[in-house]
């Protein structure tokens, strides 16, 4: 019986000390596995941070889009998310155009703007009704549609982009603004194109000094306006200002009041923010927006100051899509045909 006992012992402590053992493997592996995780988490691959570019889809214009966003994925390594956003009608072009396409690989989320936000808010009377389609006010509602990021970009479509938009996107905003701009008078190269085709590059040009609305801004009508087509936002500051609630409050007094229009200086989108941002803006590197290519057909800039742009904006009236426009070469070079062949270049010999 002590015999019988004894090996049913040893047999016990041998049961326990294999299941320790089991145990003590499993406990010193978990370590291991969790170092391997941790590796894995902080490789390049993992941390790199998201740049998200906001750009719209507009009817007739999707071929703009995809230029713009075709310059941008080619000439980064950054890990870049597009937001394209377009009207209910316009998105299934755009999507099947980006899937059928080179930009296949590219990583992208389709956002529908919804116009009803803009009732109530737009007066019907510019000289340029192209200006009053809904998506030229995207640019408004950043939070809306980018809800997860502190930092984003909003481009215009008109533009390329010749540079490493991480570039831009580690543009510096000083504490307290919500966004950065480009002035319209801080780059000497453009100043002689401004003058040639009579541009306005102030205040006056877009807002109705004659209202006492205007006049009690304590604005000075000689002061620099900026370009809102290309834009690096702050989304947290954009959001505790109540950015977007400014904006819409002063495209309301605008209806009520015709405190500005499009007769002045082509900017329905651009006079409430130049109002609500006056003085309260980050600068925004002059390379990486060199715009008014589009406000003539015969004014040209030299080609070796475009190459060294970081960003080329065809604003005005002369799309490098359409004709006559100037440098369309540069433009086209990012170019990708529509798959369903809806959308077309309009050229010379077309």
């Amino acid at each position: 019986i002590l015999l019988f006992v004894s090996v049913n012992q040893i047999l016990l402590l041998l049961l326990v000390l294999t299941v320790c053992a089991i145990l003590y493997n499993k406990v010193h592996q978990v370590p291991s596995v969790q170092k391997n995780e941790a590796v894995d988490l902080e490789s390049p691959e993992e941390m790199e941070e998201e740049i998200p570019v906001v750009i719209c889809a507009a009817a007739g214009r999707m071929g703009a889009t995809v230029a713009a966003i075709s310059s941008i994925y080619s000439n980064t390594e950054a890990n870049v998310l597009f937001y394209i956003v377009g009207l209910k009608t316009t998105i299934p072009h755009i999507r099947k155009w980006i899937e059928n396409s080179k930009l296949k690989e590219i990583k992208f989320k389709v956002v529908e703007f919804n116009p009803m936000v803009l009732r109530g808010k737009i007066r019907q009377d510019a000289s340029r009704p192209e200006l009053l389609q809904p998506l030229n006010f995207v640019r408004f509602y950043l939070p809306l549609l980018t809800q997860k990021h502190e930092k984003v970009i909003y481009l215009d479509d008109d533009i390329i982009v010749q540079g490493d938009i991480q570039e831009l996107y580690d543009t510096k905003l000083a504490p307290g603004h919500a966004a950065a701009f480009s002035d319209d008078c801080d780059l000497p190269s453009t100043h002689e194109m401004v003058r040639s085709v009579g541009m306005q590059n102030t205040y006056m040009g877009f807002l109705d000094y004659r209202k006492q609305a205007i006049r009690d801004l304590g604005i000075s009508p000689s002061t620099c306006s900026f370009n809102p087509g290309v834009i690096v936002a702050n989304m947290t500051e954009w959001k505790h200002q109540r950015i977007t609630k400014q904006l819409e409050k002063w495209m309301q007094r605008n209806v009520e009041e015709n405190l500005y229009s499009s007769t002045l200086g082509g900017g329905v989108a651009t006079s409430p923010m130049l109002i609500v941002f006056h003085g309260k803006y980050s600068a925004i590197n002059p390379m990486w927006h060199i715009r008014h290519l589009g406000w003539s057909p015969d004014t040209r800039y030299s080609e070796h100051f475009l190459q060294e742009a970081k960003l080329l904006h065809w604003n005005g009236r002369y799309k490098p899509w359409d004709y006559p426009s100037v440098h369309t070469d540069l433009w086209e070079n990012w170019f990708i045909p529509d798959p369903s062949g809806k959308f077309k270049l309009t050229r010379p010999d077309s």
